[in-house]
């Protein structure tokens, strides 16, 4: 009877392990309900874009754009300018992020200030 016991014991506390690396390692995808979401990197960097594939270990982001800011040489004032990505030399067409090196996925609102610069850039595409 010690012998069923104990096999029933370490039968149990595999499942348990089995469950728990279940729960740790497998991610649903978070659901914004908006076509673009802002992803937050551990290092700072801030994207915006359309988040795909979120269960992975690599977050796939298309259509990206991001925040820079431009000095005016003469005023020496400092703008925000939003910049799609893509005109870079490599021309990417989406960012594959390492999941461990990102902070926080937010939905970007269809009547916030950055959903209507995106649409405008991409109208005038």
């Amino acid at each position: 009877m010690q012998k069923f016991a104990a096999c029933v014991t370490a039968l149990s506390a595999a499942l348990i392990a089995a469950a728990a690396c279940t729960i740790a390692f497998v991610h649903q995808a978070p659901e914004t309900g908006t076509p673009y979401q802002a992803v937050a990197l551990m290092n700072g960097q801030m994207f915006f874009g359309k988040l795909e594939d979120s269960s992975s270990a690599y977050v796939t982001l298309r259509d990206v754009f991001y925040i820079q800011g431009r000095q005016n040489p003469d005023t020496k004032a400092v703008t925000s300018v939003l910049i799609k990505r893509g005109g870079e030399a490599h021309a990417p067409d989406r960012m594959l992020i390492n999941r461990q090196q990102v902070l926080l996925i937010e939905p970007v609102k269809a009547d916030s200030h950055i959903a209507k610069l995106i649409a405008e850039q991409n109208a005038a595409q």
